[in-house]
């Protein structure tokens, strides 16, 4: 009796998709490791990028930190920078609009919070929280100010008092 052999039996091919299955299964959890790594290492470069264009705003004008996220952003329109669109961050971290106060990039929520202004008007202090949007963009909240100090918190949001980050 011959039998004639084309293409592959059911049992083959179960066996490869269950192949397949296995792989995918060690593959993805190390894809979304890598993607939280990323979203972190962006966050501590947007604060980085936030703390420098705080104390070019601040030499540049003048006036002091700004009182809004928003003064940092580009002019609406074509045009030379002032001191309420200073063109230092991109629109997306700088929140969109003049009087924001946070912007959402690469899975993290940056937060800003100016201190009290001064007698002459001028904002002496400031800090930057970065946390995550939930925890499958990031499992650490990273916190920096005037100081030019990032500092990270791995279960809450982070403070003054945590531990500086390496680096």
């Amino acid at each position: 009796m011959k039998k004639s052999s084309k293409g592959f039996s059911l049992i083959e091919l179960l066996i490869v998709v269950a192949i397949i299955l296995i792989i995918a299964a060690i593959a993805i959890p190390n894809l979304l490791r890598s993607r939280i790594a990323a979203n972190q290492a962006s966050a501590v470069g947007s604060l980085r990028t936030l703390n420098t264009a705080e104390i070019t705003y601040s030499s540049t004008y003048n006036q002091g930190f700004t009182l809004t996220l928003g003064y940092l952003a580009p002019m609406p329109s074509a045009g030379n920078p002032v001191s309420t669109a200073a063109g230092l961050i991109d629109s997306v971290l700088s929140g969109g609009t003049p009087a924001a106060m946070s912007s959402n990039k690469s899975g993290y929520t940056f937060t800003y919070s100016p201190g009290p202004t001064d007698t002459t008007g001028h904002v002496n202090m400031y800090y930057f929280n970065a946390s995550p949007i939930n925890s499958s963009t990031g499992t650490n909240y990273y916190y920096t100010d005037e100081s030019g100090v990032i500092r990270q918190n791995s279960t809450t949001v982070a403070q003054s008092t945590d531990s500086p980050i390496a680096g």
